[in-house]
């Protein structure tokens, strides 16, 4: 989603989103009118018709207009943006919010072991997180319920991690968050972050995970095992 988009939607298209899922707008197609969305809104048919082009403009909604209305779908962008507004209402009334994402345990490109074991990367997981990671990063294959409610981890505090360069070149920044790892035998380990780059939606049904032990061998795991990762603030 572009700045313009995510900058035209706001408070009042998300108040619709919510209110045509309420309607049953996450289950499928829903057919709506302009007139009774504005009675509902308490807003103009001009207004009630803006925000529901606002939404199909930001891939929040599907549209197909008829004589009689339209026809209306929440998608999957627009279901994790309620996931998100949902999760920072917990944030509000519950002290210890979390995200339990859940997927099978998958074998990474080795990738993650080269960046976390990078010099200028190592002295802030040092610094902020307490430990030094083991060189390799735990990835998740996450189930799609989860890939959709990933985007609420967006409203729960993060360890940041800044961008640094060297003579060669420019690494970008990071966030982690704490997070446990459970398995299917309910064996647990708490001390660990996942950790993604700041401010991308690249590959949001990927999860990696960095821990100051080898997770695999810690928890006996192999491919395919399933896990569960609750996401939680800052401590």
């Amino acid at each position: 989603m572009s700045l313009t988009t995510e900058s035209a939607v706001g408070p009042d298209e998300l108040a619709v989103l919510k209110l045509l899922a309420l309607e049953g707008g996450l289950e499928g197609d829903l057919k709506i009118s302009c007139s009774r969305l504005a009675d509902r809104l308490d807003a103009s048919n001009q207004t009630a018709s803006r925000r529901l082009q606002r939404l199909e403009s930001a891939a929040l909604l599907e549209r197909d207009t008829v004589n009689d209305g339209q026809w209306v779908a929440i998608t999957d962008a627009g279901e994790r943006a309620l996931h998100g507004e949902y999760e920072e209402y917990r944030r509000i009334f519950e002290t210890d919010a979390e995200v339990a994402l859940e997927g099978t345990v998958t074998s990474g490109m080795g990738e993650g072991r080269h960046y976390i074991s990078l010099p200028g990367y190592q002295r802030q997981f040092e610094d902020r997180l307490g430990y030094e990671p083991f060189p390799g990063t735990l990835n998740v294959d996450l189930r799609e319920d989860s890939v959709r409610r990933r985007s609420a981890v967006s409203s729960l505090e993060p360890v940041s991690i800044d961008g640094w360069e060297d003579d060669d070149r420019t690494y970008g920044p990071a966030v982690c968050y704490p997070a446990t790892i459970e398995t299917s035998d309910g064996e647990t380990y708490e001390g660990a972050h996942t950790i993604a780059p700041e401010r991308t939606h690249h590959d949001e049904d990927q999860l990696e995970v960095i821990a100051p032990i080898k997770l695999r061998d810690e928890l006996a795991l192999e491919d395919d095992d399933f896990v569960t990762v609750a996401v939680g603030d800052r401590q």
